[in-house]
């Protein structure tokens, strides 16, 4: 397996419109949702959540009989997750299943061909699927002798590949189990028994470990997706073949979605299907990257017991969490590309780290989409008279993350807009935030809160303090950095070509320029954007930051990409344990793993998760620190596999203020721009406590630097002040888990 599979969508908003396959209009037999259901009302008001944090609620009994048997259809209904979003994009055909079931005469979903309604009503024309049903179906799939990867089996194939478990040879085939549950598409894969039927699975070749497998990429919801036995059988495949069982869902795959609720109500009745047919498992162990990571966080937070351990792989804390710096991430750009192009110190890339703080490299070169946006913006800004200045390479901010913020924030973009019709998808409000407005609640124009702020942030604060920018420099960045705009007010997105052509080239903009607040001057600064405080405390309340305390073991692995500029830095870890810390008062319960790209440790990572759990187990008195095993303490790899330091101390450095540690040493971690402007590492501050211009100098906030002859202009710039970052997040309830918040 390649931990990079399944992970954040980086360039596919732009890349694909520029040059890319279509993501579905005009392609053969693609059928677009048409209708919606009746009274269904994008802008109707709902309350920000400001119940129990979802590990301190009991959940409801489940209402469904299990298992769900060939040919039957699971449950469409979520058991505690709310109601059915709509409108659904279904998968069913592309994931294997079919077509799926018509449910409806009334133009609702999707047109179908199926002639079997799911009540049972024969219909050949005007059938509709608006919730994506199927009926489960089972394979066996097994690996050809020298062959690379795994293939249908028809009962007769004789050149199949043998394993051993449990000290005996048996054939290397799997059953693999696909079907619907809360309408998503689930996969069981286990080693197929003895003398097990296709409808009747055996357990007696499973070695009673279950591994749960999470995907990543960042969804907005409204989507069914795309199940991939290959992706499973090839992601899994050495697990599978020691006997390890495994589970997946599209309802657990982030690039769907990132309702944690509705993630853990579908894992839930995901094992509750393989425990109906195959029994009950000595341990779950979830494994994933990205997205697929920070679901075994929240889960490990909100439902104890669900999995009992995690291998994290490119892990960030949460999704939330992330937007704060990464909604920087283009405001700078933009500040260094257009408003402040003349000063040629931003030519180079690696000096836009100074205030970014994610890595930059002068040496990278941009290639595909990269360098057809680039070609695409020069274009663009001649045919309107204006140049854009060439720089020498890139930042992580355009490698990584270029297409995040509108996919997040702009709810009149969806990048699978082309599965809709113009109605359906004009009709509809899109993004992270209204996809989950069921707990931000809606503002006085009907519209998902925003818990997003950047009021009284210094940008460049530390490069100021280092005198890698002088303060004309520093106050011109905090007049004209300014900030995005309300979402209400956000226009669609100006990705040429992305919608079939209806943006003009002249108006295309990367750094979706026409959405911000941007100033040109410090004598009339930008305004900043005020985060809801109740968006805030709902995020909390809901479950959706990840505040430190969990109780299972967490291997927390990643290959070192920094020099690729990939999204997935290595900083993001500590991020997690400086939380940990802070809620439990140590992180002995994980373990921070990082490889050379060319090697892969996930294999070791789950025999250490196996003997961890087994110490434990064994001597249940123990903390999850003193019950660790060597083989799963902190370490990092070279491209050989070989352990190059390993033990407690090797990933010190100055996110925990201590002595640079071996394998910091080798794989430095960077910042961000909400770091280089005075936060700390856990990066789960919201909404600073502001402190006046006066106050900050009289602390000396800005020392070496003099920055008393400009206390007038940073008045005026900041006029209610600028962030204290010794203070709590303003919007952090008091209490969140039942506990007196760690603050």
């Amino acid at each position: 397996m390649k931990l990079g599979r399944w992970l954040w969508p980086g360039l596919i908003l732009v890349g694909v419109a520029l040059g890319g396959q279509s993501d579905g209009r005009g392609q053969p037999g693609h059928r677009q949702v048409a209708g919606l259901p009746p009274g269904f009302d994008a802008g109707a008001p709902t309350e920000p959540y400001a119940g129990p944090h979802p590990s301190r609620l009991e959940r409801p009994a489940e209402t469904f009989r299990f298992p769900i048997m060939l040919g039957q259809i699971g449950p469409s209904e979520p058991l505690f997750a709310g109601p059915k979003q709509y409108p659904f994009i279904c998968d069913t055909a592309s994931s294997g299943l079919g077509p799926p079931l018509a449910d409806n005469f009334a133009g609702i979903g999707t047109p179908t061909d199926f002639a079997a309604a799911a009540n049972g009503e024969k219909r050949t024309s005007g059938a509709f699927s608006k919730d994506c049903l199927a009926p489960t179906k089972a394979w066996y799939f097994y690996k050809p002798v020298g062959g690379e990867h795994f293939a249908r089996w028809n009962g007769e194939t004789e050149e199949v590949e043998t394993v051993t478990v449990n000290g005996a040879p048996v054939p290397f085939i799997i059953r693999v189990e696909m079907g619907t549950i809360n309408r998503f598409i689930y996969l069981i894969a286990a080693l197929k028994g003895a003398r097990e039927l296709i409808d009747a699975p055996a357990a007696d070749r499973w070695n009673r470990r279950l591994i749960y497998q999470f995907y990543g990429g960042v969804g907005i919801g409204h989507r069914q997706g795309r199940a991939s036995v290959k992706a499973v059988l090839d992601d899994r495949r050495e697990q599978l073949a020691q006997g390890y069982a495994v589970v997946a869902s599209t309802g657990t795959t982030s690039r769907n979605h990132f309702d944690i609720w509705l993630a853990e109500d579908t894992a839930l009745r995901v094992k509750r299907q393989f425990v109906a047919l195959y029994g009950e498992p000595d341990y779950t162990v979830g494994v994933g990257a990205s997205g697929g990571a920070i679901q075994q966080y929240l889960l490990a937070q909100n439902r104890p017991g669900l999995i009992d351990a995690a291998i994290a792989q490119y892990s960030y804390p949460d999704m939330i969490t992330q937007t704060i710096p990464v909604f920087d991430c283009e405001l700078l750009e933009y500040y260094f590309d257009v408003t402040d192009r003349d000063n040629r110190t931003w030519r180079k890339a690696e000096k836009r780290r100074w205030i970014e703080g994610f890595n930059a490299s002068n040496r990278h070169e941009s290639s595909g989409g990269l360098m057809r946006i680039q070609v695409t913006t020069r274009v663009a800004f001649m045919m309107r008279g204006e140049s854009v200045p060439d720089r020498k390479g890139e930042t992580e901010c355009v490698v990584g993350w270029r297409g995040l913020t509108p996919l997040v924030l702009n709810p009149r973009f969806a990048h699978f807009e082309s599965h809709l019709t113009r109605d359906v998808f004009e009709q509809v409000r899109w993004s992270y935030f209204e996809d989950l407005k069921r707990f931000f609640g809606t503002d006085a124009r009907g519209y998902a809160r925003i818990p997003w702020d950047n009021v009284g942030v210094q940008y460049g604060l530390r490069a100021l303090q280092r005198r890698q920018i002088d303060p004309t420099q520093f106050l011109r960045l905090n007049a004209t950095i300014g900030s995005w705009k309300s979402p209400a007010d956000m226009q669609p997105e100006h990705y040429w070509l992305i919608d079939g052509g209806e943006s003009e080239l002249r108006d295309f903009s990367p750094w979706s320029a026409h959405n911000m607040n941007v100033g040109r001057n410090h004598e009339k600064p930008a305004p900043r954007f005020a985060g809801d405080l109740e968006a805030i405390a709902a995020a909390y309340h809901s479950g959706q930051v990840f505040l430190g305390r969990i109780d299972i073991p967490v291997i927390d692995e990643r290959l070192y990409l920094e020099a690729e500029l990939d999204m997935h830095h290595a900083a993001a870890s500590f991020s997690a344990r400086a939380r940990m810390i802070a809620a439990q008062g140590d992180a002995g319960n994980q373990a921070i793993w990082v490889s050379d790209k060319a090697y892969d440790p996930t294999p070791k990572a789950f025999t250490a998760i196996d003997q961890w759990l087994r110490a434990k187990r064994a001597r249940s008195q123990l903390s999850w620190a003193e019950a660790r095993p060597e083989t799963a303490s902190d370490r990092c790899f070279d491209a050989g596999g070989r352990i190059m330091y390993k033990g407690d101390h090797v990933w010190d450095g100055d996110w925990n203020q201590l002595p640079t540690g071996a394998c910091m040493r080798v794989y430095p971690i960077y910042a961000n721009s909400r770091m280089v402007a005075g936060e700390g590492i856990s990066g789960d501050r919201f909404k600073c406590a502001l402190q006046s211009v006066s106050s900050a100098l009289d602390r000396g906030v800005y020392k070496p630097v003099d920055m008393q002859p400009y206390k007038a202009q940073l008045e005026r710039i900041f006029p209610n002040g600028v962030c204290d970052y010794r203070q709590p997040d303003q919007g952090r309830p008091v209490v969140v888990m039942g506990d007196k918040a760690v603050r």
